[in-house]
């Protein structure tokens, strides 16, 4: 056991953040990709991922429905972070200071409002945690970064404002994953199964295939598609269902997915993190 959990970005990124909420006692390992996550568990430099699946603001992660299935690695648990995006600037600055404020494209908008007030520009960085570090790096006071608190810890700048997010809302999932496959556990808020599967190629297919769990009372809570590699014609879909696959609900809704598909993998059997509706 190395306790260590990896996650894609620099130190101080929401993903880190997710790192530390969830894993407290484990050594967070920054990797340069997602690609480099998967790989640091499957190697044993680090016991667990971190991986970021789906933002309530914008949707799912680009690339990471692709990665899961061909990872070798499984969902164990899930966490949420509530995206709190605050204005980090080098200890003396004021807020009126600040002339420019750099981040990632997508938290740039998010914060329109509360720049446009205070007349301050915002520019583009490949991410959150990276604009920390080169804003401490720069030491000037009319440049500041938006990110997380963590990431204003770990490059010691001061917080000129908290929580400056337009939306109240604004939350990602993500999954944590082991190369150990652990079905024993139960939630105090119930279990979630994720898979995903590939329908037979006969009218009405996915229709039929999703049918069991309708009929047996299995709620899922997300079904998405996308193509498999680069394929228009082939499609396989990814799923999430509450429950486990040794309830007999479950195991019916299953049996006659089996009917209708290619193939089925689950991908993870864990603990809902909070009640689904």
């Amino acid at each position: 056991m190395t306790n260590r959990i990896a996650f894609q970005g620099e130190p101080g990124a929401y993903s880190h953040e997710a790192c530390r909420n969830a894993r407290p006692d484990m050594e967070a390992l920054p990797c340069r990709t997602f690609e480099d996550v998967i790989e640091a568990v499957r190697s044993g430099e680090a016991d667990l991922a971190m991986l970021p699946v789906e933002n309530s603001t914008y949707g799912r992660v680009a690339d990471i429905h692709r990665l899961l299935p061909h990872s070798g690695l499984h969902i164990i648990d899930e966490a949420f972070v509530r995206v709190h995006i605050n204005l980090l600037a080098v200890p003396g600055a004021r807020l009126e200071d600040i002339k420019e404020a750099h981040s990632h494209l997508v938290l740039l908008p998010q914060c329109e409002g509360f720049l446009r007030k205070h007349n301050i520009r915002g520019r583009v960085s490949p991410d959150n945690a990276r604009a920390a570090r080169e804003v401490a790096e720069r030491g000037e006071k009319s440049h500041a970064a938006l990110a997380s608190e963590l990431a204003g810890e770990i490059y010691g700048l001061d917080i000129l404002a908290r929580h400056i997010e337009d939306r109240g809302d604004n939350t990602t999932r993500f999954l944590v994953m082991s190369r150990e496959f652990d079905e024993s556990r139960r939630g105090e808020h119930g279990m979630i199964t994720s898979f995903v599967f590939q329908v037979r190629n006969i009218p009405a297919a996915l229709y039929k295939a999703m049918g069991g769990f309708a009929t047996n009372g299995v709620n899922m809570t997300k079904l998405e598609s996308y193509m498999i590699d680069g394929s228009f014609t082939a499609t396989q879909f990814y799923a999430d269902i509450v429950g486990h696959p040794d309830d007999e609900n479950v195991k019916l809704a299953m049996d006659e997915l089996d009917h209708f598909t290619t193939n089925v993998e689950i991908l993870g059997v864990y603990p809902a993190a909070r009640p689904r509706g």
